[in-house]
């Protein structure tokens, strides 16, 4: 229920205003509403979210957690004076993660530390949280704002969230099931997600009348295709996983190709994708262009159009195939394992 007795005159003249959190709250709640499921036992405002798993059918029912947040990615969003979409990209850095073990994510919560609570603002981000949390079927049972003056300006502030998934533990994917002659196959991203904005910036000298130049092998504005929300992969994962027998998946984040797809390789097997293979979004050629930056540094840095990979045995390629472009997904074969410890050879 609405909070009407609550209000500190002395906390409001020292930057925080108690009611606008409150306000934020009612905002909310219609966004929130979207993304509730079967397990959800309870409404946002108390003091911890509580959901009940269905576990039925499982014999080992284990939890998966995931943690992030957007990065300088915010910047953008600051910038543009946009804030509907970059909760998609919040959660979409979690549940992308959590898949990887082949769990369903169940419930999300968000944290955002803001310099000056401007209940509308906040309301915004929530609701791209919430957005978020639809496409991927989790609930939205909590979260956090907090106001804390002093620490950054009035117009900025911070989103970081946490997801739970659940999967049987005879059906987590075991990585050493793998072996040379396993097939890669990307499945693509909708630009930079939220990764490597450090080096963006850096390379446009990101400012407002930079944002909004318009490129023609983008299609869009710069800050458009920047502010692009991050692909989530849960629903077409899922459904892969039910189909095909999947040995691996790789989220493409930070770090790009050379270090998250070794993290889902075994000792003695390496990654070898044929460079002509990967289907590179003109983003990508931008930022390459106008900064000078090596081949080698871009594949360390971006997901360079493939946001996630799965490896299956050669067998099971077309129906994997088959399954994720049903979903959606423009999937295509990327390359293959070897033998070797390389991790990965771009060739």
């Amino acid at each position: 229920m609405e909070n009407k007795n609550s209000f500190s005159e002395s906390y409001k003249k020292a930057g925080v205003d108690v009611t606008a959190g409150y306000r934020s709250v009612e905002l909310m709640k219609q966004h929130v509403a979207r993304t509730v499921t079967s397990g959800v036992l309870d409404g946002i405002g108390g003091f911890g979210g509580l959901f009940a798993p269905d576990l039925k059918g499982m014999e080992e029912p284990v939890l998966v957690s995931g943690t992030d947040g957007v990065g300088t990615k915010l910047k953008i969003a600051f910038l543009m004076d946009k804030h509907d979409t970059i909760g998609i990209d919040c959660v979409a850095m979690c549940v992308n993660d959590v898949i990887c073990c082949g769990a369903k994510p169940l419930f999300f919560l968000d944290y955002i530390a803001c310099g000056k609570n401007y209940p509308e603002k906040i309301a915004e981000i929530v609701k791209g949280v919430s957005e978020g949390c639809v496409q991927s079927g989790c609930a939205l049972i909590g979260g956090e704002t907090a106001e804390h003056p002093g620490m950054m300006p009035d117009e900025e502030y911070d989103l970081a969230g946490f997801t739970v998934g659940i999967v049987d533990k005879k059906k987590i994917l075991n990585a050493d099931t793998q072996k040379a002659g396993d097939v890669l196959i990307a499945l693509p991203s909708t630009g930079v997600h939220s990764n490597g904005f450090s080096l963006v910036r850096n390379v446009f000298s990101i400012n407002e009348q930079n944002l909004a130049r318009h490129f023609a092998d983008l299609g869009s504005t710069l800050g458009e295709c920047l502010l692009t929300p991050t692909r989530i992969y849960v629903k077409s994962i899922l459904s892969l996983l039910e189909k095909v027998n999947v040995k691996s998946i790789s989220h493409i984040t930070g770090g790009g190709f050379y270090e998250n797809i070794p993290r889902s390789l075994p000792k003695g097997i390496t990654a070898r994708i044929p460079r002509s293979n990967v289907k590179v979004l003109p983003i990508f050629d931008l930022i390459a262009r106008t900064g000078n930056i090596p081949e080698r540094d871009m594949f360390n840095t971006f997901n360079m159009g493939v946001g996630m990979i799965v490896s299956v045995a050669p067998e099971d390629v077309d129906a994997a195939i088959a399954s994720l472009k049903a979903s959606g997904e423009e999937a295509y074969v990327l390359g293959e394992l070897v033998n070797g410890d390389d991790g990965v050879i771009i060739e």
